[in-house]
């Protein structure tokens, strides 16, 4: 994708429905419709977390040729980032949107020294895409023996949603 491409592909973000698709393909993906890690109504990522990052962060549309093709929900305090949410239909999958957005994001902040994200272990397209694509380092694995220290309340869902973990990212810049 060239940087003229790059420049149309984010656009404000006032819905989050398409990014269920995105996310429920890695889910079912690896755990089929036998399991159970959904937060609501078989969705991977409940309304309301999704709802709270928008509220709390600046969320974003990507945009391919027009079409809207996947989102970025981002939150930024001086030189940290977060990488709340970010996602492309799977349909785009393996065509370059998710590493040209995110390379849009690090853009549109270039005072973030320090971008965070978190992802289930099995999410292996993600932690391709967070390693070898967008240069984070795995840094840390949450589980229920090593529970984030920042959201010790998320102990007992991350059990429940993910018994066997999340990994946390980091990109330094």
């Amino acid at each position: 994708m060239n940087q003229e491409t790059a420049k149309y592909i984010m656009q404000r973000m006032s819905k989050y429905l398409d990014n269920q698709e995105a996310f429920n393909y890695g889910a079912l993906k690896e755990f089929g419709r036998r399991d159970d890690h959904f937060e609501e109504d078989e969705q991977i990522i409940s309304r309301e977390t999704i709802e709270r990052s928008i509220d709390n962060g600046e969320a974003y549309r990507i945009m391919l040729e027009g079409r809207i093709v996947g989102g970025v929900i981002i939150t930024v305090d001086g030189e940290k980032g977060d990488l709340d949410i970010l996602f492309t239909s799977p349909k785009e999958h393996s065509k370059g949107v998710g590493y040209a957005a995110w390379c849009e994001v690090e853009k549109l902040h270039p005072e973030v020294k320090v971008w965070e994200t978190v992802t289930p272990y099995f999410e292996q397209r993600n932690i391709h895409f967070y390693v070898n694509r967008c240069g984070f380092h795995i840094v840390e694995f949450y589980n229920s023996h090593h529970p984030d220290p920042n959201d010790p309340d998320i102990a007992g869902q991350l059990d429940e949603q993910f018994p066997d973990g999340m990994f946390r990212f980091e990109k330094r810049l």
